[in-house]
């Protein structure tokens, strides 16, 4: 196939690339032409938020698929779907899991409530005109995506205070559920829905086999790190008696948010390669420890906690 993907040159957009080629297909890239793309693969320079020269830079072109993986807003993709649609044969949209409307009963599966406030919501509205449009699409929801090149700061939250032995800062009780996918296991579900016509108009969640405590995710990151998983210094608090601003005090909602996989590993075949220690070691040795010197992190929120 000859696939157009947004994006393509960070962190899922890396891995989905690469495991693309691996199969045989071409790719081209679509960005901004801020970082470089993968030697051999073709580099559309467009800023995507002007529609208007996006859809010079594309008019003329084909493609047997689409992967959105940076669409935010319905008016990022629906300048993809005026040129391409009844052209191609898959459009793969990036959703999120954050659409999901806050519920008592967990875990989250395909056709829960949204949450029409959620600051997601540009995601549901667009796997929304994509379904209205007729376009033969899929949308994926990933929950908190961590592995090598993550620029959102999730796994190196943790592996920040472990590293310099502070103790870990921790919202409640420590025992709300979430979960993370690595975003190699991520890539593969994308792959694993092209030809699949049991994929064609469907939504599935796609993350990690299990849901993990605050606590244990902290524990997990340690022993990831090689050091023995009781040894991190949980401190726990009421986040109700802080006012930290537009400060990020902790890198996830503090409530259990976790999806049920069990549509996208019956339709797709597609099951996670890693575990979460597993995905969090790889994380750590061929990112974080790769990286070397560091900015020294913003402890000040910590700071008014501990």
């Amino acid at each position: 196939m000859r696939i157009l993907i947004m994006g393509g040159t960070r962190f899922i957009g890396l891995y989905l690339t690469q495991q693309l080629l691996e199969q045989g297909h071409e790719v081209v890239l679509l960005n901004r032409g801020n970082r470089p793309a993968p030697e051999g693969v073709e580099v559309i320079q467009c800023d995507r938020k002007d529609a208007s020269t996006l859809k010079s830079k594309l008019e003329g072109q084909s493609f047997d698929a689409i992967f959105d993986n940076n669409g935010r807003e319905l008016s990022d993709t629906q300048p993809l779907v005026e040129l391409f649609n009844g052209k191609i044969e898959h459009f793969v949209y990036v959703s999120s899991a954050g659409v999901y409307l806050k519920s008592d009963q967990m875990p989250h599966i395909e056709g829960d409530a949204v949450d029409p406030q959620s600051r997601h919501k540009g995601k549901y509205a667009t796997e929304t005109y994509l379904a209205e449009c007729g376009v033969p699409f899929t949308a994926v929801r990933p929950v908190y995506i961590y592995g090598p090149q993550n620029y959102n700061p999730i796994e190196s939250w943790f592996f920040d205070r472990i590293s310099r032995d502070r103790a870990v800062p921790i919202p409640g009780s420590g025992m709300a559920l979430t979960q993370l996918g690595h975003c190699a296991d991520l890539a593969a579900a994308m792959t694993a829905v092209l030809g699949n016509p049991k994929a064609l108009g469907q939504v599935y969640n796609i993350s990690g086999e299990k849901a993990v405590s605050f606590d244990g995710l902290a524990r997990a990151c340690a022993t990831a790190m090689g050091r023995p998983a009781d040894s991190v210094e949980l401190v726990h608090y009421d986040p109700s008696q802080f006012d930290f601003g537009k400060r990020k005090a902790f890198p996830m909602r503090v409530q259990h948010f976790f999806t049920s996989i069990e549509k996208a590993k019956a339709d797709l075949a597609w099951q996670p390669r890693y575990g979460l220690v597993e995905g969090l070691k790889d994380s750590y040795q061929n990112d974080y420890q790769a990286a070397g010197d560091r900015a020294e992190p913003d402890f000040s929120t910590d700071s008014e906690i501990l």
